[in-house]
Protein backbone atom coordinates (compact mmCIF):
# COMPACT_ATOMS: atom_id res chain seq x y z
CA UNK A 1 0.00 0.00 0.00
CA UNK A 2 1.38 3.21 -1.28
CA UNK A 3 1.76 5.94 1.97
CA UNK A 4 3.08 8.75 0.56
CA UNK A 5 0.48 11.65 -0.60
CA UNK A 6 -0.82 11.36 -4.75
CA UNK A 7 -0.31 14.32 -6.79
CA UNK A 8 -4.43 15.52 -6.40
CA UNK A 9 -3.90 15.01 -2.59
CA UNK A 10 -0.72 17.36 -2.53
CA UNK A 11 -2.37 19.71 -4.98
CA UNK A 12 -5.63 20.17 -2.73
CA UNK A 13 -3.18 20.55 0.10
CA UNK A 14 -1.23 23.55 -1.51
CA UNK A 15 -4.85 25.40 -2.48
CA UNK A 16 -6.00 25.13 1.23
CA UNK A 17 -2.17 26.58 2.62
CA UNK A 18 -2.50 29.43 0.11
CA UNK A 19 -5.55 30.74 0.91
CA UNK A 20 -5.29 33.97 2.84
CA UNK A 21 -1.30 34.26 1.54
CA UNK A 22 -2.18 34.42 -2.43
CA UNK A 23 -1.50 37.84 -2.48
CA UNK A 24 1.95 37.46 -0.33
CA UNK A 25 3.00 34.94 -2.61
CA UNK A 26 2.42 36.35 -5.72
CA UNK A 27 4.19 39.72 -4.59
CA UNK A 28 6.82 37.38 -4.10
CA UNK A 29 6.76 35.97 -7.22
CA UNK A 30 6.49 39.33 -9.17
CA UNK A 31 9.63 40.60 -7.38
CA UNK A 32 12.03 37.54 -8.02
CA UNK A 33 10.56 37.29 -11.83
CA UNK A 34 11.87 41.44 -12.14
CA UNK A 35 14.85 40.87 -10.10
CA UNK A 36 15.55 37.85 -12.87
CA UNK A 37 14.50 39.51 -15.84
CA UNK A 38 16.85 42.62 -15.12
CA UNK A 39 19.80 40.50 -14.68
CA UNK A 40 18.88 38.75 -18.10
CA UNK A 41 18.33 42.03 -19.38
CA UNK A 42 21.45 43.16 -18.43
CA UNK A 43 23.23 40.05 -19.80
CA UNK A 44 21.53 41.07 -22.95
CA UNK A 45 22.94 44.72 -23.80
CA UNK A 46 26.46 43.18 -22.62
CA UNK A 47 26.32 40.81 -25.20
CA UNK A 48 25.12 43.44 -27.78
CA UNK A 49 27.39 45.78 -27.36
CA UNK A 50 30.56 43.54 -27.08
CA UNK A 51 30.06 41.72 -29.84
CA UNK A 52 28.21 44.24 -32.46
CA UNK A 53 25.75 42.04 -34.16
CA UNK A 54 28.72 39.53 -34.87
CA UNK A 55 29.03 36.62 -32.63
CA UNK A 56 32.38 35.68 -32.42
CA UNK A 57 33.83 32.00 -30.31
CA UNK A 58 35.57 34.05 -28.20
CA UNK A 59 32.17 36.41 -27.14
CA UNK A 60 30.62 33.35 -26.95
CA UNK A 61 32.40 32.10 -24.43
CA UNK A 62 32.34 35.23 -22.35
CA UNK A 63 28.90 35.36 -22.55
CA UNK A 64 28.25 31.81 -21.43
CA UNK A 65 30.99 32.41 -18.59
CA UNK A 66 28.83 35.67 -16.80
CA UNK A 67 25.82 33.52 -17.79
CA UNK A 68 26.96 30.82 -15.38
CA UNK A 69 27.89 33.26 -12.93
CA UNK A 70 24.90 34.92 -12.92
CA UNK A 71 22.93 31.34 -12.99
CA UNK A 72 24.67 31.04 -9.58
CA UNK A 73 22.78 33.71 -7.63
CA UNK A 74 19.25 32.14 -8.23
CA UNK A 75 20.23 29.45 -6.26
CA UNK A 76 19.91 31.91 -2.97
CA UNK A 77 16.82 33.14 -4.51
CA UNK A 78 16.01 29.41 -4.71
CA UNK A 79 16.52 28.89 -0.95
CA UNK A 80 14.37 31.73 -0.01
CA UNK A 81 11.56 30.40 -1.86
CA UNK A 82 11.96 26.92 -0.15
CA UNK A 83 11.87 29.11 3.21
CA UNK A 84 8.97 31.19 2.44
CA UNK A 85 6.64 27.97 1.08
CA UNK A 86 7.62 26.14 3.70
CA UNK A 87 6.63 28.11 6.13
CA UNK A 88 3.09 28.14 3.85
CA UNK A 89 3.01 24.14 4.00
CA UNK A 90 2.95 24.42 8.11
CA UNK A 91 1.25 27.25 8.28
CA UNK A 92 2.95 30.10 9.39
CA UNK A 93 2.79 33.67 8.39
CA UNK A 94 4.61 34.94 5.22
CA UNK A 95 6.27 38.29 3.85
CA UNK A 96 7.52 39.19 0.67
CA UNK A 97 10.80 40.14 2.41
CA UNK A 98 10.94 36.37 3.25
CA UNK A 99 12.01 35.48 -0.15
CA UNK A 100 15.31 36.93 0.66
CA UNK A 101 16.22 34.73 3.54
CA UNK A 102 18.80 32.93 1.33
CA UNK A 103 20.73 35.92 1.00
CA UNK A 104 20.95 36.12 5.30
CA UNK A 105 21.39 32.33 6.01
CA UNK A 106 24.06 30.44 4.72
CA UNK A 107 23.72 31.76 0.90
CA UNK A 108 27.32 30.00 0.68
CA UNK A 109 25.92 26.74 0.63
CA UNK A 110 23.24 27.74 -1.39
CA UNK A 111 25.67 29.03 -4.03
CA UNK A 112 27.18 25.46 -4.11
CA UNK A 113 24.23 23.74 -4.32
CA UNK A 114 23.72 25.99 -7.44
CA UNK A 115 26.70 25.88 -8.64
CA UNK A 116 26.37 21.66 -8.98
CA UNK A 117 23.04 22.35 -10.49
CA UNK A 118 24.44 24.97 -12.68
CA UNK A 119 27.59 22.58 -14.26
CA UNK A 120 25.07 19.79 -15.16
CA UNK A 121 22.62 22.48 -17.14
CA UNK A 122 25.84 23.93 -18.39
CA UNK A 123 27.63 20.56 -19.43
CA UNK A 124 24.67 19.04 -21.25
CA UNK A 125 23.70 22.36 -22.98
CA UNK A 126 27.62 22.75 -24.16
CA UNK A 127 26.99 20.05 -26.64
CA UNK A 128 23.85 21.34 -28.38
CA UNK A 129 25.54 24.78 -28.69
CA UNK A 130 28.32 23.66 -30.46
CA UNK A 131 26.78 21.26 -32.98
CA UNK A 132 24.20 24.28 -33.57
CA UNK A 133 27.28 26.73 -34.47
CA UNK A 134 28.96 24.11 -36.58
CA UNK A 135 25.41 23.71 -38.53
CA UNK A 136 24.86 27.38 -38.53
CA UNK A 137 28.19 28.07 -40.12
CA UNK A 138 28.12 24.85 -42.37
CA UNK A 139 24.66 24.27 -43.02
CA UNK A 140 25.48 21.87 -46.27
CA UNK A 141 26.18 19.21 -43.33
CA UNK A 142 23.71 17.48 -42.13
CA UNK A 143 25.47 15.61 -39.75
CA UNK A 144 25.87 18.59 -37.67
CA UNK A 145 21.78 18.87 -37.40
CA UNK A 146 21.60 15.44 -36.35
CA UNK A 147 24.06 15.66 -33.80
CA UNK A 148 22.74 18.39 -32.13
CA UNK A 149 19.57 16.78 -32.42
CA UNK A 150 20.68 13.77 -30.64
CA UNK A 151 22.57 15.71 -28.04
CA UNK A 152 19.56 18.02 -27.42
CA UNK A 153 17.90 14.60 -26.47
CA UNK A 154 20.42 13.23 -24.16
CA UNK A 155 21.62 16.46 -22.65
CA UNK A 156 17.64 17.49 -21.68
CA UNK A 157 17.27 13.51 -20.21
CA UNK A 158 20.43 13.38 -18.31
CA UNK A 159 19.47 17.29 -16.97
CA UNK A 160 16.10 16.26 -15.98
CA UNK A 161 17.41 12.87 -14.16
CA UNK A 162 19.95 15.03 -12.33
CA UNK A 163 17.70 18.12 -11.28
CA UNK A 164 14.68 15.38 -10.24
CA UNK A 165 17.79 13.42 -8.18
CA UNK A 166 18.89 16.91 -6.35
CA UNK A 167 15.53 18.70 -6.55
CA UNK A 168 15.18 18.69 -2.62
CA UNK A 169 18.27 20.21 -1.68
CA UNK A 170 17.24 23.77 -0.83
CA UNK A 171 14.26 22.58 1.12
CA UNK A 172 16.94 20.14 3.35
CA UNK A 173 18.89 22.98 3.68
CA UNK A 174 16.73 25.25 5.97
CA UNK A 175 15.43 21.94 7.74
CA UNK A 176 19.26 20.47 8.16
CA UNK A 177 21.17 23.70 8.21
CA UNK A 178 24.44 22.21 9.95
CA UNK A 179 24.73 19.68 6.87
CA UNK A 180 27.38 20.85 3.91
CA UNK A 181 26.22 21.91 0.21
CA UNK A 182 27.84 18.53 -0.42
CA UNK A 183 25.79 15.98 2.40
CA UNK A 184 22.39 18.29 0.95
CA UNK A 185 22.90 16.85 -2.47
CA UNK A 186 23.77 14.10 -1.18
CA UNK A 187 20.62 13.19 1.18
CA UNK A 188 18.54 14.50 -1.64
CA UNK A 189 19.39 11.69 -3.81
CA UNK A 190 18.70 9.16 -1.05
CA UNK A 191 15.64 10.28 -0.62
CA UNK A 192 14.16 10.76 -4.05
CA UNK A 193 15.11 7.35 -4.95
CA UNK A 194 11.88 6.00 -5.82
CA UNK A 195 10.48 9.26 -5.80
CA UNK A 196 11.80 10.56 -9.21
CA UNK A 197 9.29 9.60 -11.36
CA UNK A 198 6.18 10.74 -9.01
CA UNK A 199 7.49 14.28 -8.72
CA UNK A 200 8.76 14.19 -12.55
CA UNK A 201 4.86 13.09 -12.81
CA UNK A 202 3.73 15.87 -10.68
CA UNK A 203 5.46 18.62 -12.59
CA UNK A 204 4.25 17.76 -16.25
CA UNK A 205 0.78 17.89 -14.51
CA UNK A 206 1.20 22.19 -14.66
CA UNK A 207 1.76 22.22 -17.95
CA UNK A 208 -1.90 22.41 -18.95
CA UNK A 209 -2.09 25.03 -16.95
CA UNK A 210 0.75 27.01 -18.26
CA UNK A 211 -0.70 26.45 -21.65
CA UNK A 212 -3.75 27.56 -20.67
CA UNK A 213 -1.79 30.78 -19.49
CA UNK A 214 -1.38 31.87 -22.51
CA UNK A 215 -5.39 33.10 -23.01
CA UNK A 216 -4.34 35.58 -20.24
CA UNK A 217 -1.39 36.78 -22.07
CA UNK A 218 0.55 35.22 -19.03
CA UNK A 219 -0.69 36.67 -16.46
CA UNK A 220 -2.51 34.03 -15.03
CA UNK A 221 1.07 32.64 -13.81
CA UNK A 222 1.33 34.97 -11.15
CA UNK A 223 -1.32 32.54 -9.75
CA UNK A 224 0.31 29.44 -10.84
CA UNK A 225 3.76 29.84 -10.02
CA UNK A 226 3.13 30.49 -6.37
CA UNK A 227 0.66 26.80 -6.50
CA UNK A 228 3.25 24.88 -8.18
CA UNK A 229 5.60 26.10 -5.53
CA UNK A 230 3.59 25.12 -2.30
CA UNK A 231 2.97 21.70 -4.05
CA UNK A 232 6.95 21.37 -4.37
CA UNK A 233 7.15 21.90 -1.02
CA UNK A 234 4.17 19.65 0.23
CA UNK A 235 6.00 17.20 -1.79
CA UNK A 236 9.17 17.77 0.15
CA UNK A 237 6.76 17.54 4.08
CA UNK A 238 5.45 14.53 2.48
CA UNK A 239 8.58 12.97 1.61
CA UNK A 240 10.39 13.82 4.85
CA UNK A 241 7.16 13.09 7.04
CA UNK A 242 7.61 9.00 6.20
CA UNK A 243 11.12 8.77 7.61
CA UNK A 244 12.36 8.20 10.47
CA UNK A 245 13.30 11.51 12.75
CA UNK A 246 15.94 10.31 14.22
CA UNK A 247 17.76 9.30 10.87
CA UNK A 248 16.15 10.94 8.04
CA UNK A 249 18.48 10.14 6.04
CA UNK A 250 17.41 6.53 5.94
Amino acid sequence: MNKYKSSAELKGMAKEQLFGSYGVAIGASLLVGFIMICILFLLQIFNSITTGGVISTPQLIISYLIGFILSLFTGIFASGEAFFYLKITCGQPVAVSDIFYGFKVYPDKALLIQLVRSIISYLCQAPIVVFYNLFYTHPQNASYLFLMSLSAVIGSTVTIVLSLMFSQAFFLLQDFPQYTAKELLNMSHRIMKGHKGRLFYICISFIPLYLLSMLSCGLAVLWIEPYSNTVMANFYMDLMRQRDPENPEN
